[in-house]
């Protein structure tokens, strides 16, 4: 009997995790207007009404465009600073490390009123531009993070090496420290293009006109649930999942190998 406690355990947190996805995916496929049960259908009359609507596809463009630009220049932000802390001596290291980790207690809330007070008395106001940086602003310690933690003395002496064949600083970098830390880098990327995806609060305070996907689907919540919200956020858990897949095939197995 207790061997199978821990398949129960697993059980029951995987219904907890997945059962409102999955009430989520069926609904969407609701042939009725409301997504109640009893359930109606199959029918994909829902996803062909999002993917005919512009102004959500727009936001799907949007928020396309914010996470991957912003993932890319938060990344190479938090690489370019761990690579600092962790190959050279700096007076003060520990509390840059500590300032550069900070952010990432702070609620998104506060950063997003400080960034918007920020920008908008500099003259920026507010847009696509203005919502990508505070992406960056979220994301940079979390690659950091990420990447410094995965700098140890096996790359070290990699790029010691490298250096007494010759290489100079840039090409150690490039042909030596970014491939051996490569699955860090995708892992410290592809959580940065998550959380800039969902990311609500910051996107909502620092847009306007051109507005992510989770500020268009809380516009569409406030005249509330209908199928459309339901296939439109099955729509995006798929397409997250079909990522997440390729990349364990791809990128996070061959790191492990």
């Amino acid at each position: 009997m207790m061997r199978f406690l821990p398949w129960a355990y697993l059980i029951a947190a995987f219904v907890f995790i997945y059962l409102p996805v999955g009430v989520l995916v069926l609904f969407s496929f609701q042939e009725g207007s409301l997504p109640v049960p009893p359930f109606n259908g199959p029918s994909l009359q829902w996803y062909q009404t999002i993917l005919g609507d512009e102004d959500l596809m727009a936001a799907l463009r949007n928020s396309i465009l914010v996470a991957f630009g912003s993932s890319a220049v938060a990344v190479a932000l938090g690489f370019l600073a761990a690579y600092g802390l962790a190959r050279h001596v700096l007076p003060g290291s520990a509390l840059i490390r500590g300032l550069l980790i900070a952010p990432l207690t702070v609620s998104y809330l506060i950063v997003g009123l400080g960034l918007l007070i920020v920008l908008t008395r500099s003259g920026f106001g507010v847009s696509l531009w203005t919502a990508a940086i505070g992406h960056v602003v979220i994301n940079l310690p979390l690659a950091f993070a990420i990447i410094y933690a995965s700098m140890g003395a096996q790359q070290q002496n990699a790029e010691r090496a490298a250096r007494d064949l010759g290489a100079s600083e840039p090409k150690v970098i490039v042909l030596v420290t970014i491939p051996m830390l490569l699955p860090s880098i995708a892992a410290a990327f592809f959580l940065s293009v998550t959380l800039s995806w969902d990311e609500f609060i910051i996107s909502f305070l620092l847009t306007r006109f051109d507005v992510t996907l989770p500020v268009e689907i809380w516009s569409l919540l406030r005249s509330g649930l209908s199928p459309q919200l339901n296939a439109i956020g099955s729509f995006v858990f798929l397409i997250s999942v079909a990522v997440v897949l390729l990349l364990e095939l791809t990128i996070f197995r061959k790191g492990r190998q």
